[in-house]
């Protein structure tokens, strides 16, 4: 199995890294099967290592979310299923960081929410990650109170170049994929992306050591990643909106606003998708999952937010484990595969 290996440099200039999808030249080409072991920056860059700081006087806003990419993966055609399967997803380091910025997050007035309020304070939140005993230490900034919290690492940014040669910010998702922040972006994890353009251009990057579901203040434990995955190619069957399976569930995005809206994106793939693997119609298929679904709130920060909709593959039956033709269980095995051969 080919594996093609993608550092990227610690200490790397910020300026030199992408901050969209679209835009850019790809980084390396990548032919179908192929397993890459990569790397990612926080959404950072690094440039905030301590805590107590405030992040507007370390960052420049427009160098946020760099991400790892693109990959221009042969054979690639827009109408085609992009699968990526997440092998391992990694710390690349003991530490990550989180903050308070000021307008930004779910609980504060923002740029398109304005109220007359003062902003909430700036602040940094250093955090020890023990990938060991599978960790994250929260240290309170006013007060000695520490608590270990579970690893739980995830990529906040997955996705492809948007279609019609458009460029957008990796602080924003959409149905190309995008700054999605869903912790369902796990290891064991296949993502399926539609293509919008030859090749690809895949990327990915804002790693998280953990995150709440929303996302809450805006910022997870932002961490840089070590991350191997497998890239495979579904000739056809480009789903409208990034769906995601892992072993137990069937995923489903939308990201809009209002939230409610991304709601129903994500519930109308889901009855789409139950739809087609069942071979039910369409109102059949809403009551199942009116029934049978989890809702999880992804994000509800960044410039627009990102709604899941999840169905237990047990409650569908075999024909479940059939989606695109079972490219989760043949990739899980080609990633125990390569795990058993390293």
């Amino acid at each position: 199995m080919k594996t093609l290996n993608f550092e990227v440099a610690a200490d790397v200039d910020p300026a030199q890294l992408v901050y969209t999808f679209g835009g850019a030249q790809a980084k390396a080409e990548l032919k179908p099967g192929t397993v890459v072991s990569t790397s990612t920056l926080d959404c950072f860059a690094g440039m905030i290592t301590e805590a107590g700081v405030k992040p507007s006087a370390l960052i420049d806003p427009r160098y946020l979310n760099p991400q790892t990419g693109p990959f221009y993966i042969e054979g690639a055609e827009p109408g085609d299923t992009l699968a990526i399967h997440f092998i391992s997803i990694e710390p690349r380091f003991d530490w990550g960081v989180s903050t308070t910025v000021e307008f930004f997050g779910a609980l504060t007035g923002t740029h398109d929410t304005a109220l007359l309020q003062d902003p909430l304070p700036e602040n940094t939140w250093f955090y020890d990650l023990d990938t060991e005993k599978r960790l994250v230490h929260f240290q309170a900034l006013g007060s000695d109170l520490r608590l270990p919290l579970p690893l739980d690492p995830m990529h906040g940014t997955v996705g492809v170049a948007p279609a019609l040669g458009e460029v957008r910010s990796a602080l924003a998702p959409g149905n190309w994929g995008g700054n999605m922040d869903t912790p369902e972006m796990r290891a064991k994890t296949t993502c399926y992306l539609g293509v919008n353009v030859p090749g690809a251009l895949f990327s990915l990057g804002d790693g998280h050591a953990r995150q709440g579901e929303g996302e809450t203040c805006g910022v997870a434990v932002e961490c840089a990643m070590d991350t191997v995955f497998i890239v495979e190619l579904i000739k056809g069957q480009a789903p409208a909106w990034p769906r995601i399976e892992t072993d137990e569930y069937l995923i489903t995005t939308g990201s809009t606003k209002p939230l409610e809206d991304a709601f129903r994106i994500a519930n109308v793939e889901m009855v789409n998708w139950v739809s087609e693997l069942l071979e039910i119609g369409t109102m059949d298929a809403y009551q199942l999952v009116s029934q049978t679904c989890l809702s999880p709130v992804a994000n509800v920060v960044d410039t627009v937010y990102t709604m899941v909709c999840k169905v237990p593959k047990a409650l569908l039956g075999e024909t479940a484990a059939a989606a695109f033709g079972g490219a989760h269980q043949k990739l899980r095995e080609k990633a125990a595969e390569w795990s058993a051969q390293k």
